[in-house]
């Protein structure tokens, strides 16, 4: 046995030693397990926010703590009352009762993007189904995961829970990672696309993610003022640190001077083709997102994109106005960056088409928005989007992941369906770390006839 998985076999053996024990816990026991994690993640935002940018170089303090914050009392509210112990439902019109019983150790893959937010999401979700949890942070967030599992494992102490419910790698590798992945009952995975399909290979049952790389139209209907604001806020938050940030718009003709006059006055700056070219080669190096500029500054980036003006300097968000679709245009495709690309359109029609075609590219499953006050273009682009989430006048970067202002389940962790290589488009919540036994009572028959079923049909097109 190699070291990596006598090392797996470890924490998995400690995990699972530990939900035998948390299995017996009564639902309320379960809810205050849930409610300490909260609480360690709650009271430790700011520490933990401060703690996980000097480690990563990314992001920015005060929207960090505004995440940790509102991801976890969002979170701890959508879990507050929930059955997920025991018998969670009877029906008796079917005579079927659903019993909830835990899934057992999950692994979990956490991102440098997001080491402390995610994190406690993801403890608090699997525990809730009265599972434990390993974590596996990214090797640039390790010391972030750790002292993340330090807080919340001093919290739950106090309750005299098993401390093994909450496990993290101390020295997290790519092969390690897949090691706990194989071992695990189950597997959940926010962060980049080579760990997500590691997951769904690790022949375990997986959910993970898909790529980022939200669009949003703005029509001529909206409230112009109130959509830049949103959209900008989405873009800006913590240097764009979320999958959901908005990474392209596209506004109507008759509206994007007035569009893009409205950024310019909250501190964007439009580049310049010359300037553009400048940023595509700082942003992408031989097709691949340049590490250097994941989720900086805005001046850290114009900087080594060589653009010196004093205005691109002190810019909070950097417009970039494209044409093009697919690998030739990067700009349409996902930047990790607070850069935002911009189109144009005349008819509807044609956003909804550069809408699919930009998430065809990148981003298929995952999300897109629109700004408007015409109930026909929001039907319109829900049927005809292949996304698993559309946000309507919202902050895209806030509602896909659950907001207090719409009715998704808070989560860090969204599914992007078959379109995006995943299993679920749900946003990921306790519900998926429940094991579901369903006992089924005799009920009085409800066999149909022949006429009930194929009556219609035959009466139509005959025998």
């Amino acid at each position: 046995m190699s070291e990596i998985e006598r090392t797996a076999k470890e924490m998995i053996e400690k995990g699972r030693k530990a939900q035998e024990i948390f299995e017996e816990y009564t639902q309320e026991q379960v809810d205050e397990v849930i409610t300490a994690v909260a609480w360690a993640g709650y009271s430790n935002a700011e520490y933990l926010a401060k703690f996980s940018i000097e480690e990563t170089g990314m992001g920015l303090y005060e929207d960090r703590v505004k995440k940790i914050h509102n991801k976890t009392i969002g979170t701890l509210r959508d879990l507050k009352g929930a059955l997920s112990r025991g018998i969670i439902n009877i029906d008796v019109k079917t005579g079927v009762t659903e019993i909830a019983k835990p899934m057992g150790v999950i692994g979990a893959i956490t991102p440098v993007t997001n080491p402390v937010a995610t994190a406690i999401n993801n403890m608090m979700v699997v525990l809730k189904g009265g599972n434990a949890v390993i974590l596996a942070s990214h090797p640039h967030a390790k010391k972030t995961g750790m002292e993340v599992v330090r807080v919340v494992r001093e919290e739950i102490d106090k309750l005299k829970a098993p401390l093994d419910l909450v496990q993290t790698v101390e020295q997290p590798s790519k092969d390690l990672s897949q090691e706990i992945m194989r071992q695990a009952d189950t597997v959940i995975a926010t962060g980049g696309s080579v760990m997500v399909k590691a997951a769904y290979s690790s022949g375990k049952p997986a959910l993970g993610v898909g790529q980022g790389n939200a669009v949003v139209i703005i029509d001529p209907s909206a409230n112009v003022g109130d959509a830049v604001d949103k959209i900008f806020a989405g873009k800006t938050f913590d240097y764009a640190t979320s999958c959901s940030s908005e990474s392209s718009i596209v506004v109507q003709e008759a509206i994007y001077d007035e569009v893009i006059e409205k950024f310019k006055a909250k501190g964007s700056y439009l580049v310049s083709p010359e300037e553009k070219k400048k940023l595509g080669a700082t942003i992408w190096i031989n097709g691949a997102i340049n590490g250097k500029v994941v989720c900086k500054s805005p001046d850290s980036i114009a900087t080594l994109a060589d653009i010196t003006s004093e205005e691109a300097l002190k810019a909070k968000c950097f417009l970039v106005e494209e044409k093009g679709i697919g690998p030739n245009y990067p700009f349409s495709g996902e930047k990790l960056t607070i850069v935002l690309a911009v189109f144009k359109y005349s008819d509807f029609d044609e956003a909804l088409d550069i809408v699919n075609r930009i998430t065809s590219y990148q981003g298929r499953g995952h999300s897109c928005g629109i700004h408007t006050t015409t109930e026909e273009n929001i039907t319109k682009l829900a049927l005809s989007a292949k996304v698993s989430r559309i946000m309507v006048n919202q902050v895209q970067a806030f509602g896909n992941g659950g907001f207090f202002n719409n009715g998704l389940p808070f989560t860090l962790t969204m599914g992007c369906g078959s379109w995006g290589g995943n299993s679920t488009t749900e946003n990921l919540n306790y519900k998926h770390f429940i094991n579901i036994c369903r006992l089924a009572r005799p009920i009085a028959e409800r066999k149909p006839s022949d006429e009930e079923l194929f009556g219609h049909y035959l009466a139509k097109y005959g025998k």
